[in-house]
């Protein structure tokens, strides 16, 4: 990089100053968590993992010098957000994973409900019967209950969570009805989110490896 277009000393001091400011908010949303999924902790923690690339960023240009910093690759987060300053609608958008970890007692569950839904008086004959199989099961299984509850109650139904997500998308105005149910995710604009979600046991696996660090966590570019 030439000289000229080196960031000055001033750009770089402003960029810490910055961080000390994110740093200060962060703790502020942590202490006043509402709760697990608080949105002002959320957008805390990005305006501070923001700040810090910046401060990396010029300090490198600068000075040839690196931070202590890990900041988040673009393929571990979303774009810049470049939605509607003031939106008048939105889209929750939320994928979960299961895997089919007991099928024999998910087969159950689905045939009790729909014994259940069959009634009393029905003959056993003409009851519907899932038997063996899951595809049919599953079918029972969603019919019957919310996405929420079956979330709940994953265990209960022989099913174990994978990773899951939840975007909450803005838009300029709500969609016509049936608009988009042809293909639901296809507008999905990750410059759109104002926040996400995310659950995944790798989080867990992170955790468990700076455990085991035996010094500060090594960073930079």
């Amino acid at each position: 990089m030439s000289d000229a277009a080196q960031p000055t000393a001033a750009e770089v001091r402003a960029a810490a100053e910055a961080v000390k400011t994110a740093i200060d908010r962060h703790l502020d949303a942590v202490e006043r968590r509402t709760g697990d999924d608080d949105p002002a902790v959320y957008d805390a923690f990005n305006a501070l993992a923001a700040a810090a690339e910046v401060y990396d960023e010029l300090l490198y240009d600068r000075h040839d010098e690196v931070t202590p910093f890990e900041i988040p690759g673009a393929d571990d987060s979303l774009p810049p957000y470049a939605g509607p300053a003031e939106p008048s609608a939105l889209s929750v958008l939320i994928r979960r994973d299961y895997v089919v970890a007991e099928p024999p007692r998910l087969l159950a569950q689905a045939q009790r409900l729909a014994d259940l839904d069959a009634g009393p008086g029905s003959r056993p004959d003409t009851a519907p019967v899932v038997g063996t199989s899951v595809h049919a099961a599953l079918g029972v299984l969603f019919g019957e209950y919310e996405p929420d509850e079956i979330a709940s109650r994953h265990k209960e139904f022989g099913l174990e969570e994978g990773d899951s997500t939840l975007w909450v998308s803005a838009a300029e105005a709500p969609a016509e009805p049936g608009e988009w149910l042809g293909a639901p995710f296809e507008d999905a604009d990750p410059e759109l989110v104002v926040c996400r979600f995310d659950v995944s046991a790798v989080f867990d696996e992170d955790d468990e490896d700076d455990d085991d660090l035996a010094g500060p966590a090594a960073g930079g570019r």
